[in-house]
């Protein structure tokens, strides 16, 4: 039996999860968690086989919450379900100890599938992720401008662009006004803007965006 905690802000998706999963004979949703916090306290109580994990919940959230979470567990697998698709946010959050990388818009067979895949030890990555992957090793590989940016800036970044304010940001990721301010003059600085304005066409000429404000 494969145990399950599902991690996600929203009781309608945890709730729809929860269905799916309970569909088969091998997996079994031993608990919920609403916030990075809770997920932490989870694997900390409780045995778990695969996280399930949403990367916007409030509290620590994104790879920091990966890498926390298999700081607890080194055997945990990590599967997240994000509603972001962009390759290389995907990339980053594999190369923070996740085992597969889902995107909410999938098939429920391709959940029940990953979950198996990574429970027997397995990594679940779709082709345009491997090849990301691949371009990570290669000098040059990756040239976009966001690629530049730390893990917790890329997070910030996304939710600036989604239309968040620096405040609502703070609250969101549980950290001060200043730290976020401080995120945001380093993301233009890196980026080569001088404006929200352009933060916000640039996420939305790379497709990034919309998955933001999905997240």
């Amino acid at each position: 039996m494969i145990r399950v905690l599902i991690a996600d802000d929203h009781a309608v998706v945890r709730a729809g999860l929860k269905q799916i999963l309970a569909a088969t004979d091998d997996i079994h949703v031993c608990g919920e968690a609403a916030t990075g916090p809770e997920a932490v306290t989870a694997v900390r109580t409780t045995p778990f086989d695969v996280v399930v994990l949403d990367l916007s919940m409030p509290g620590r959230s994104g790879v920091d919450l990966i890498r926390q979470l298999k700081t607890e567990q080194p055997a945990l697998r990590v599967l997240v379900l994000s509603a972001h698709q962009e390759e290389q946010y995907a990339v980053r959050t594999l190369k923070a100890g996740a085992s597969g990388y889902l995107t909410k818009e999938s098939a429920p067979e391709s959940l029940v599938a990953a979950i198996r895949k990574v429970a027997a030890g397995g990594a679940f990555i779709s082709p345009e992720v491997a090849q990301q992957l691949a371009l990570g090793v290669m000098p040059g590989g990756d040239s976009s401008l966001h690629a530049s940016l730390s893990d917790r800036e890329l997070e910030v970044f996304l939710r600036l662009a989604s239309g968040e304010s620096v405040s609502e940001i703070a609250e969101r990721l549980n950290l001060s006004v200043k730290t976020v301010s401080t995120h945001k003059s380093r993301i233009l600085q890196k980026m080569n803007m001088t404006r929200d304005a352009e933060l916000i066409r640039y996420a939305v000429e790379h497709n990034l965006v919309e998955s933001a404000r999905k997240a």
